[in-house]
């Protein structure tokens, strides 16, 4: 690293040192941007490295609510608005208890460079809570997010902030939380909100968008290493909707997905999953995935133990860990290389430790980061706002076209962005490249603000 970015990271590191998910992410990017410091003095003159990596505002809430039993509960909301450099903050919200604000910092900051892939004009935030939805009624989550909200509606419009689903956080609860903020504000304003039901001004395909975009941002990349999906054994870890889809579309395209996951462990079909049977226990009976079993008795269940997940222990040519971030550890990264693994497709956010992305590219598999991978979930959120702001709905069709279209463009930045600072086939640096440029040219024409 140069002088520069050691001197920056030194400095965030000892500002941010109770915060590792959020350093994880910064130095995933310092780690590759320093061809485009060494052509452009003009950033570390304008200080970009120190204004990007801190966040425009850091918004922290109580969030009290009553459960089924009358007893009062209180959790913690956040709500961090990285940048508006390039449109209005867009990211997701995540109900989960792990959630702090180093993970909505470190989710925060990769959303600034994953939208400004998209060609968009989206800015990038995230936001969440502490709260567990799972075992939770449906009336103990409308009554939790009517509170959320009753704070969170101060910080958002659909000018300023535009929120969407993430972790814990479906159609059901955007509808709680846009039904309240419609009620607090007392106009529809639809665009203040993404990922809503197709009812009351959501978009057809964004339940499939990530999943699909991670597809056909794979697609693009075997394709230009001599390679496709047709055939391919393929292990995708989560079964929410980015697992789901993705996997749905990798079958269209030929390939057999033989494993997917949940938290407690991990189902193995050789024959191909049952995508209708996990639609049915995750979509319809909210249930976990060992009860796959009940009705492919001739499929096997690896239970979890400790952080490494079982479904990186199974033969593949194509694992997308679309769970959770740091899911797929440095020993995970050695077992799928041994066992022949060609590429890994990012569908959470960070899913891959820092070592165990090192570790794949140093044994020539590629990598399809999270960033530019999984940005169709955001890109689809971003042609919802503008449907909503035409009163117009696209068809299906017309939708998942632009998605697609929108994913080879990100896929093409990638590509010329690596090859151009000298490290083709690298489309982990290519993402954080392309988007940093993009990113400080647009710091620097709105001056010091």
């Amino acid at each position: 690293m140069s002088e520069y970015l050691n001197k920056v990271l030194l400095e965030i590191e000892q500002k941010n040192s109770t915060e590792p998910e959020f350093m994880q992410a910064v130095r995933e990017v310092f780690a590759t941007i320093l061809p485009v410091l060494k052509a452009h003095p003009e950033y570390e003159q304008n200080a970009i490295l120190e204004r990007m990596v801190e966040p425009e505002r850091v918004i922290t809430f109580r969030v009290p609510w009553v459960d089924d039993n009358g007893k009062i509960q209180v959790n913690r909301g956040y709500r961090v608005q990285f940048s508006s450099l390039i449109g209005p903050y867009k990211g997701g919200l995540r109900f989960h208890p792990s959630v702090n604000q180093s993970i909505m910092k470190f989710l925060g900051f990769e959303q600034i460079f994953k939208n400004a892939l998209t060609g968009l004009p989206i800015g990038g935030a995230k936001g969440g809570s502490d709260f567990d939805p799972k075992g939770k009624s449906d009336n103990e989550i409308m009554h939790f997010c009517q509170s959320f909200m009753n704070e969170l509606y101060r910080h958002i419009g659909q000018d300023v902030d535009v929120p969407a689903g993430d972790i814990g956080v479906g159609a059901r609860e955007v509808g709680y939380l846009f039904g309240q903020y419609k009620k607090i504000r007392g106009a529809y304003e639809g665009g203040v909100l993404t990922g809503k039901d197709i009812v009351y001004g959501g978009s057809l395909a964004r339940k499939e968008a990530t999943g699909y975009g991670l597809v056909y941002f794979m697609r693009e990349m075997l394709k230009t290493h001599g390679n496709n999906l047709s055939d391919k054994t393929v292990t995708i870890s989560g079964s929410g909707n980015v697992a789901i889809y993705a996997a749905e579309k990798a079958f269209q395209y030929g390939a057999k997905v033989v494993a997917m996951s949940d938290s407690n462990g991990c189902i193995y079909d050789e024959a191909g999953i049952d995508l209708d049977l996990i639609k049915q226990i995750k979509e319809v009976q909210r249930g976990r995935i060992k009860e796959y079993l009940n009705s492919r008795p001739n499929a096997q269940y690896f239970e979890r133990f400790g952080e490494d997940s079982p479904i990186w222990q199974i033969k593949t040519d194509i694992a997308l860990p679309c769970a959770t971030q740091n899911e797929l550890t440095l020993n995970s990264a050695k077992t799928l290389v041994e066992n022949g693994v060609i590429a890994v497709g990012e569908g959470a956010n960070m899913p891959c430790t820092q070592e165990a992305t090192n570790y794949l590219l140093e044994k020539g598999v590629l990598v399809a980061p999270a960033k530019a991978a999984n940005a169709g979930g955001v890109a689809t959120s971003a042609i919802e706002m503008s449907q909503n702001s035409m009163r117009y709905y696209y068809t299906f069709v017309e939708v998942d076209s632009k998605l697609e279209q929108i994913m080879v463009n990100i896929y093409n930045a990638c590509r010329k962005a690596a090859d151009e600072y000298g490290c083709s086939g690298n489309y982990v640096a290519g993402a954080n490249i392309a988007s940093f440029h993009k990113l400080a040219k647009a710091m620097i024409a709105q001056g010091v603000v």
